[in-house]
Parts: C-alpha cells; sequence; structure tokens
C-alpha cells in the first residue's frame, strides 16, 4: 500500500502511516491504528505505576502490605508470595463472552475480580519498598532496576552498588546524580558517561578520571572545563569550588551548565546501530524513531525502553529479552506475537490480556494466567471452541464497540481505554513522558489522584539544612525535612523526606552536602536533562556542513548541535 495520512483520533493531529508499516500490520493481521504513536504510548504508560506505593490491607489476611494500588482502589490485591503460589486459581474468575454487551466492558470487570500481586518486586533481598524490579538486595525506593545492591532512589539501575539518585545507570558503583551512564566508579552529577571515575559534572565523556565539569572529553585527567591541570593544581582548583557545600555545589551547576552551551553536541545517542533513528540507541539494527533501545534490537519502529533480542515490533514500551513479533503492548519478555497486552512473560499468541506470565499460549482478554491456552476472559476453552469464538469477539468489537466519557471510540486494534487502568494518571509514567496537569488530565479523560493528607511535623525547614556535609550530626537521621518545592510543582512532590542511615554514611563518604528535594522531585529534575521522545529534522551547526538529520534537540533549543561526522572531529 501506499503512504497514508490520518487524524488521531486523541490529539487531533496528522500522523502518516508509512508502506512498511501497513506490511506490519499486515503479518500481524492487524488493522491500522487509528491514534499516533505518541497518543498510542501515552495511552499504555497510563497503566504502569513505577513510583507511587501505598499501605493497603492484603484480600487475603487483612495484614498491611506495601502495594502500587492504593486503598481505595477497589481491586482484589494478594501479597507477592501469595499471588505467586498455587493456593489461588485465576480460572475461578472467568465468564463466558457476552455478546450484548462491549468487550471492554466486560473485561474491566475481569479486572476487578481476579487477584493483583501487590508488587512487581522478585527476588528482592530487605528491599521491600521496590517496584517492578528483581533480584536487588538492601535496596531503597529503587524502580525498573535489576541486580543491585545498597542502592536508593534510582529507576533503571544495573548491577550497581552503593550508589544513590540514578537514572538508566549500568555497572557502576559509588555513583550519585548520574543519568544514562555505565562502567563508573565515584562519578557524580554525570550524563552520557562511561568508563570513568572520581570525576562530577561529565557530558558525554569516555574513559576519563579526575575531572570536573568537562564535555566530550576522551581519555583525559585532571580536566576542569576541559582544560588540562597539573594534578597538584587541579586538585588546588577543585577544593576553591567547594563542591562539599551546598551553596558551592549549586554555583558549580550553574557554571556547568553554561559551559554545556559553548560545546557541540551529537545530534543523537546512537552508538554500534545501523539504519536507525531516534535517540539513546546502543547495538540496533533496523530500529525507527526508538528512544532507549538497546542491545541487538532489529526491525523496530516506534518503541520506547526496548531490546535484548527485541525483533519485528511496534508500538511497543518496555518490551524484549528475545521477544518477536509484538505490537500496541507494554512490559513483554521472552514472548511471541502478543498484541494489546501488558506485562505478558514467556507468552505466545497473546491479544488483549493483562498481567499473565509463565507459558501462557493461545488467550485472549485474560488476567492473571499461569501456564494456561485457550482461555477468553479467563474461562477454558477446548482449541476448537477458542477457535471459532476469537474471531467472532473481533467481529464483535467492531459492531459493538466502546465508547469512552470522552466520546472516543475503541474497536479491535486499539489498546484498552484509559478508564481500565487501576491508576490515575498521576500515578503512572505516563506523567513522566507527558506530563499534564489536574486540569489537562481531565480535559483529556483521565482520572486524577489528589494528595493524600500528609499531616507532617516538619523536623528541619529546608533553610536550615547544614550548607556543608560536615556540620551535619548524626541526629539528622529520621527527621522529618523540607522539600524545597513545598509541593508547589507537578513532579508528585512529598513535602517532605527523610535521610536513612546509609544515604548519610554516603553523603559524608563521598564528601557531598545534603538533597534540598524529596525524591520524587529529585526524579523529575534528572527526567528534564534527558530528551523528549520527539525528533525534528535540523542541519549540521559546524561551518560549512551540509549534512541534515533527525534528532530529538527541538531547532529552538541553545545548544549546538552537530552531524556525527563534525561531531567526531572535535572529541577524538
Amino acid at each position: 500500500m501506499s503512504q497514508e495520512t490520518k487524524i488521531c483520533q486523541n490529539c487531533q493531529k496528522d500522523f502518516v502511516i508509512e508502506p512498511d508499516d501497513f506490511d506490519f500490520y499486515e503479518k500481524m493481521k492487524v488493522p491500522a491504528p487509528n491514534k499516533c504513536w505518541q497518543c498510542q504510548l501515552a495511552n499504555r504508560l497510563a497503566f504502569r505505576n513505577e513510583r507511587a506505593l501505598y499501605k493497603r490491607k492484603d484480600s487475603v489476611s487483612g495484614q498491611d502490605v506495601i502495594s502500587m494500588y492504593s486503598a481505595d482502589k477497589p481491586l482484589v490485591v494478594y501479597k507477592q508470595d501469595y499471588w505467586w503460589s498455587d493456593k489461588w486459581d485465576p480460572l475461578s474468575s472467568g465468564r463466558g463472552y457476552d455478546f450484548s454487551r462491549p468487550f471492554f466492558e466486560q473485561f474491566r470487570e475481569l479486572i476487578l475480580r481476579t487477584p493483583w500481586p501487590a508488587l512487581v518486586n522478585i527476588n528482592a533481598v530487605n528491599s521491600d519498598y521496590c517496584n517492578s524490579t528483581m533480584s536487588n538486595k538492601n535496596c531503597y525506593l529503587v524502580f525498573g532496576g535489576d541486580f543491585n545492591e545498597d542502592c536508593a532512589y534510582s529507576t533503571f539501575n544495573f548491577y550497581s552498588k552503593d550508589s544513590y539518585d540514578l537514572y538508566w545507570v549500568n555497572k557502576s558503583e559509588f555513583c550519585y546524580e548520574d543519568i544514562d551512564s555505565e562502567n563508573c566508579n565515584k562519578v557524580f552529577f554525570s550524563q552520557n558517561t562511561r568508563d570513568s571515575l572520581s570525576s562530577a559534572f561529565l557530558l558525554d565523556c569516555v574513559n576519563c578520571q579526575n575531572c570536573l565539569g568537562c564535555v566530550g572529553l576522551r581519555n583525559k585527567s585532571f580536566c576542569i572545563f576541559n582544560q588540562s591541570y597539573a594534578k597538584e593544581e587541579y586538585e588546588k582548583q577543585k577544593a576553591e569550588f567547594r563542591l562539599e557545600t551546598f551553596s558551592g555545589l549549586s554555583a558549580f551547576q550553574k557554571k556547568f551548565r553554561d559551559f554545556i552551551l559553548t560545546r557541540p553536541h551529537r545530534y543523537a545517542e546512537i552508538v554500534k546501530t545501523v539504519n536507525s533513528t531516534g535517540h539513546n540507541i546502543h547495538n540496533a539494527k533496523n530500529c525507527q524513531n526508538c528512544f532507549d533501545v538497546y542491545q541487538d534490537a532489529e526491525n523496530g519502529k516506534d518503541l520506547l525502553i526496548c531490546g535484548w533480542g527485541l525483533r519485528d515490533a511496534r508500538n511497543a514500551d518496555h518490551a524484549g529479552h528475545n521477544s518477536e513479533l509484538v505490537y500496541n503492548s507494554s512490559g513483554v519478555a521472552g514472548s511471541s506475537r502478543i498484541q494489546f497486552s501488558f506485562y505478558i512473560f514467556s507468552g505466545l499468541d497473546i491479544y488483549y490480556s493483562f498481567n499473565c506470565h509463565n507459558n501462557n499460549r493461545n488467550i485472549f482478554g485474560c488476567v492473571g494466567l499461569r501456564n494456561k491456552q485457550y482461555c477468553i476472559l479467563n474461562k477454558q476453552y477446548s482449541k476448537e471452541e477458542y477457535e471459532a469464538l476469537v474471531p467472532r469477539i473481533i467481529k464483535h468489537m467492531n459492531e459493538m464497540s466502546y465508547i469512552d466519557k470522552k466520546g472516543r471510540v475503541y474497536k479491535y486494534g486499539d489498546f484498552f481505554p484509559s478508564e481500565l487502568s487501576p491508576f490515575c494518571y498521576n500515578e503512572s509514567i505516563a506523567q513522566e513522558y507527558f506530563p499534564l496537569s489536574a486540569e489537562a488530565a481531565a480535559k483529556a479523560g483521565y482520572d486524577w489522584k489528589q494528595p493524600e493528607p500528609r499531616n507532617y511535623q516538619l523536623s528541619i525547614k529546608i533553610e536550615d539544612l547544614p550548607d556543608n556535609i560536615k556540620d551535619v550530626k548524626d541526629d539528622i537521621i529520621g527527621k522529618v525535612i523540607e522539600c524545597q518545592h513545598k509541593g508547589q510543582c507537578n513532579e508528585q512532590c512529598t513535602e517532605a523526606f527523610r535521610i536513612i542511615e546509609p544515604e548519610l554514611a554516603f553523603y559524608r563518604r563521598m564528601n557531598l552536602p545534603l538533597p534540598r528535594l524529596c525524591p520524587n522531585c529529585r526524579h523529575y529534575q534528572r527526567l528534564k536533562q534527558r530528551n523528549p521522545l520527539k525528533l525534528w529534522t535540523r542541519k549540521c551547526q559546524a561551518p560549512g556542513c551540509p549534512n541534515t538529520f533527525e534528532t530529538s534537540y527541538a531547532p529552538d533549543r541553545p545548544e549546538i548541535i552537530y552531524c556525527e561526522q563534525c561531531y567526531l572531529k572535535e572529541v577524538v
């Protein structure tokens, strides 16, 4: 088929469907979408809560549990070990399909009947306050990160130790406030930095040690703002910045931001990758409009946080680990032919299903199944019954569509309406990538969770925190400290925070001042340093270079943007 321009049902903007998109839809036997890829992504992300944790009652024992579902959600919630046990049967919530009602209406009722695990926190050791994680030890408020030890306040950190406030950091130790970095030790306030040691405020640096405030360096030591010093002079200059104080650190941060604008930036972080567009793509092939894609992804389009052997996928997020043929789905691992589904691990031919694991096959509209096949709405069928009923349901979804409260129509081929999400918009990570105000969320048809009364008795006002880490006393542990934002931001501010004992020991060991923001606000400040999920066509700003490219740096941004060839001349 030829290229086609459509109007997004959600945002009313034009979007283009390319001929190769139609080829993929034909392969998957799905209709072309009626929403642009960003609206589809926001829709899916509204079903994923990572950071909002609550106490609620376990539906079996009545005991308090830590859960991603707040107590006001009318769900059946089990402690993790019970949910994963054989003590309950997911098929007990099954019902026969009712052709007099829309599919999504029936699926909503199944969501409310079927138990959910309080958290997704697998093989955790002394790491109760973590979610969407596995195999962490002695970790606190780690989300989406795996195989870490003694880490806190971090997201998508992997195989790291003794580190705090990270976002997408791999195999690092004694690090703090780093973003998109790997193989670092004692590196602070840095981004896109690899194989570096004992440094701070680095951007796109590789194999650097004892460097401060540097951009685009390779294999350097004892540099400040890209200028080389003798070791003794470097230490003297560094001491004058007083980075152990919050005032000195804040002043240096401003100098570094100004210095960044004087140095050229690579148009995109695309490494060891062939025929691909987007940002933060590593070791991939034929991936278009993709963001945060890693390790042997191939033939993908409109992907976010995907890879690890993912093949032939479109409109997917948080998917990979040797999965293939994934479409309009989220949280997929070790699976094949997955459509319009969420949290599917080790499955085959899964359609419109949630939270199904352990080798499910041929299921449609199911929740919480493990090692089942030929099920619809959690009811068991024979192979012949299943294969006869599914085409009828697909036909019925098109003839009796679901219409949400904003009048939007959902047919076969659409992801679940956001009204079915167990989370409000600002509890989900949709708020991180596509932030909305409460008013804008309501206008778009999303639910919004009002902050619960906290009734804090503040122990320390923000202006009373010691400027120098050396002046912080042991009795600060456990005290309620005012967040600098005071709840006046749109960053899920908790208004106050505490310092835990290992955290204070870390700040002292690394000679770092205490933070002034709560963990949620610090997380959002890191997100603001990353580029948006959008591409613009721009021209290289190197003198005389005619090259153009697609980049996630908007044309009105102040950074100097170079094409790959011109950038390499600057850093090599």
